[in-house]
């Protein structure tokens, strides 16, 4: 009797086997995990990447079944596009990937990222707070999408400051137009602000930080040019559409700059620093005025050192330099948005598994813990909020010099929701000079401050590669002494910009911009 139950088991399995075998079924799928190579934009570039024994890796490899490869890209743009620019040449871009706008349209004519329409469905977590119309609307070309475009840095989150205490100690006035911020500069420079007996600070601190909607000397001079009415790249009104760089005020806020550079008021450093090196100069007090970033100056590990430094030092937020015409900006702004591509050579297994990934990262565990860390150990829930406050260890804290790197990835999770605003940007009280501190409260400052529309300015065709490199070579060199700065030679350099393609740029700019609706 055993043995016939046994001979029935057998045929049974061989009954159901069969039909599967024929299928090419009987082989079980592969159950190790997925690959994924990540090239991420990092929160905090001078923190560091997640450590090894991140919490994250176990989870997503346990409950995704990913193997999650992550590498920072370079913080300064620029060295970013080499990096994808050198990958996408060898053929090797990562699975998934951080990439600006114009190296991702150059990216989709080569063929190398592949469409993402058919991944919004199989993300609903994410899609519903990530991605709407709009978002996609940034990332599609020809009917197709060729990237996640996620809610990028805050609109108008950056503002133009001044050092209250260098001004208070000359006995200097908050300037307000360009000349009298000359005067200031000026003091910074020349009249030992610090009282350290030494020649070591200057007006004025920058970087070249350039966005295909900033211009070419970027976001940290364009103050500057908005003080003359020509901030960023583009002029988006309907009766003065064009590049300012074509347009006569352009040389005028050229003038200036250079005035600045000749006078010796602005750190002469500035085509050299690059991001962590112009926040490393005015923490170790270099200059005295600059535009910086909210969280950049006031986030609480951020302010740390400088106020390490220079516990009676004090920076306060003030409005633009003001020109001769009354123009007053403190540069252009946009609805930003964060690119994320997929490389064509990501197969169907590998698009599934960014897919969860990405999804599970919207959820409320990865959103937590992407965003904040761990509780009870990086961040304790007050009201339903992520704190700073109540962990074991206040280095710890996300906000803290070692917690910082447990949420490196809170790019990719962040959409600008009030729970991160009020998360992210805590009021606190610095621990040297007792000042309390809210980035918060900074950013509404900013906000509230002249800025220039520019909205779709940085979805407009950005210039050729020799073209972009005439620009923005041309632009410093003026500056820097290498072009003499004189209107005859301006002229003669913007008609060979304009043989180079310039005029040509602007005009196929004007299409898209009108077939868009983007000018007001």
């Amino acid at each position: 009797m055993k043995k016939t139950r046994l001979l029935l088991a057998l045929l049974l399995i061989v009954a159901i086997a069969g039909p599967l075998v024929a299928q090419g079924m009987a082989e079980p799928a592969a159950t190790g995990p997925v690959d994924i190579e990540l090239w991420y934009g990092a929160a905090i570039t001078e923190a560091g990447p997640p450590p090894d024994d991140w919490v994250a890796y176990d989870i997503i490899k346990d409950k995704l079944n990913i193997n999650l490869k992550l590498t920072a890209l370079p913080s300064n743009e620029a060295d970013q596009d080499v990096k994808i620019s050198a990958a996408a040449a060898a053929d090797n871009l990562p699975d998934l990937f951080m990439v600006r706008r114009e190296v991702w349209l150059r990216l989709i004519e080569q063929g190398l990222v592949a469409t993402v329409d058919d991944l919004y469905a199989k993300m609903p977590t994410r899609t519903k707070v990530q991605y709407d119309a709009d978002s996609i609307g940034f990332t599609t070309i020809d009917g197709a999408s060729y990237g996640l475009a996620s809610p990028g840095s805050i609109a108008k989150n950056e503002g133009v400051l001044i050092r209250k205490d260098w001004l208070d100690k000359l006995g200097l006035q908050v300037p307000k137009t360009t000349e009298e911020f000359m005067n200031v500069m000026k003091a910074f420079t020349f009249n030992d602000p610090d009282g350290n007996g030494k020649n070591d600070t200057y007006g004025y601190g920058a970087f070249i930080e350039i966005n295909n909607n900033e211009e070419g000397l970027g976001r940290r001079l364009d103050p500057w040019f908005g003080a003359f009415g020509v901030a960023g790249t583009w002029n988006l009104t309907k009766n003065n559409f064009g590049l300012n760089v074509r347009k006569s005020a352009y040389y005028d806020a050229m003038l200036f700059i250079k005035r600045m550079i000749d006078e010796g008021v602005m750190d002469p450093n500035w085509l050299s620093y690059k991001k962590d090196d112009f926040r490393a100069a005015w923490k170790q007090g270099r200059f005295g005025i600059m535009r910086e970033q909210n969280a950049a100056y006031a986030a609480t590990s951020n302010y740390a050192p400088f106020d390490k430094n220079f516990p009676d030092g004090e920076w306060i937020i003030v409005d633009p330099p003001k020109g001769p015409n009354g123009h007053a900006s403190v540069g252009v702004y946009t609805q930003a948005f964060r690119i994320y591509a997929i490389s064509d050579k990501a197969d169907a297994v590998k698009r599934d598994a960014i897919a969860k990934l990405l999804d599970w990262m919207s959820s409320d565990e990865g959103y937590f813990l992407l965003g904040w860390g761990v509780e009870g150990v990086n961040y304790t829930l007050k009201d339903g909020i992520p704190v700073a406050e109540g962990v074991p260890d206040k280095d710890y804290a996300f906000t803290g010099p070692k917690g910082q790197p447990y949420t490196q990835l809170r790019n990719m999770v962040f959409y600008n929701g009030q729970v991160e605003l009020i998360s992210r940007y805590p009021t606190y009280v610095t621990e040297v000079s007792k000042k309390t501190m809210s980035a918060l409260d900074v950013l509404r400052d900013m906000q509230g401050r002249a800025w220039t529309p520019n909205i779709g300015g940085d979805t407009l065709p950005p210039p050729g590669t020799d073209l972009k490199r005439f620009y923005e070579q041309g632009v410093a060199e003026f500056l820097t002494g290498k072009r003499v700065l004189n209107k005859a030679n301006w002229d003669t350099w913007v008609a060979e910009f304009d043989k180079l393609g310039g005029k040509a740029w602007e005009d196929s700019a004007r299409v898209v911009a009108e077939q868009n609706g983007l000018l007001r």
